[in-house]
């Protein structure tokens, strides 16, 4: 059996899963994108390979497995987009919910039930259809869960908004001894530089006490700035748009004092490493080109 447990985006990694880049199909139309980083690559005829995704993620898993984290990985969906696991559901405590995702990506679940059949039945939550959630915007920081969310009445005008205020609202009610934060997110369908797809995109923590955020990723200044005061100021990383846009806030916590990170980040690399945290670096960059990077390529089931 599995025995789960998440409180922590930095603690040592045990367990995760890994998307898989294979028989990822074939270059989406472009009515079937659902972010606007992917319909840019295609407009400019520069959306990822198989090839080359399958290639950047082997070398992620062999990062993983170098540090003695135990690797899962989906069953194959043919012709099906299954990089990003970490949507797909997500561990608080020692609790797995599994998301209400977009109709594009609900088959998802379903590659990975070989995992989960492992894990005690009491373990796992299903929500009601009516909480829209996706594990890119939920980060647990100890006794503070944090979830990225939309409440504008245009909601279901956005494919790029992926968590509702009724999820935010149930894991106040599952979590009683958590302290649940919201932050609205700037969305948009067309301009991935205006986009926070996920919490993920715009904010993490790192180490034992620092942040990255990319502060137009909020809608509210008012919500930025208590995350820059729960941090200081002192111990964030700023991300600009573009840095935002390249996804540096998007990469993964194996321990507190190591990262994997995308090597062409050489200004948060080196940030990183002044303050002690080794950075493991590898090429991720055309896993980027869809608005994700290896924060979104990984669901974590246990961390120490």
């Amino acid at each position: 059996m599995l025995n789960i447990k998440i409180n922590s985006e930095t603690s040592l990694l045990k367990a995760v899963i890994l998307g898989i880049a294979n028989s990822n199909g074939p270059i989406p139309h472009i009515n079937d994108c659902y972010d606007p980083k992917s319909k840019e690559h295609i407009l400019n005829g520069t959306y990822p390979t198989e090839n080359s995704m399958v290639k950047e993620m082997s070398f992620f898993e062999k990062v993983l497995k170098k540090h003695g984290v135990e690797v899962y990985r989906p069953k194959l969906l043919k012709d099906y987009n299954q990089i990003f696991s970490r949507d797909i559901s997500f561990v608080i405590d020692d609790k797995l919910i599994i998301s209400n995702m977009i109709e594009n990506r609900s088959q998802e679940i379903s590659a990975v039930k070989h995992i989960l059949n492992d894990i005690p039945e009491s373990s796992i939550i299903k929500l009601p259809k009516n909480c829209h959630i996706e594990g890119g915007d939920v980060i647990v920081d100890g006794k503070y869960i944090f979830i990225g969310t939309y409440s504008g009445t245009d909601y279901s005008s956005y494919i790029t908004a992926r968590t509702n205020k009724n999820s935010v609202e149930i894991i106040k009610s599952l979590f009683p001894k958590k302290i649940v934060r919201s932050f609205e997110l700037r969305k948009s369908n067309s301009s991935p530089k205006d986009n926070a797809l996920h919490l993920d995109c715009c904010f993490q923590p790192v180490g034992n006490k620092y942040a990255i955020i990319h502060k137009g990723g909020f809608l509210l200044k008012d919500q930025c700035d208590w995350l820059v005061n729960f941090y200081g100021e002192e111990n964030i990383f700023f991300v600009d748009k573009d840095e935002m846009y390249n996804m540096n806030c998007n990469i993964f916590s194996i321990s507190e004092d190591t990262v994997v990170s995308e090597k062409s980040f050489e200004r948060l690399n080196n940030w990183l490493e002044k303050r002690n945290i080794n950075v493991e670096k590898i090429k991720y960059s055309e896993i980027s080109k869809q608005e994700g990077l290896l924060r979104c390529s990984t669901m974590p089931l246990i961390r120490e």
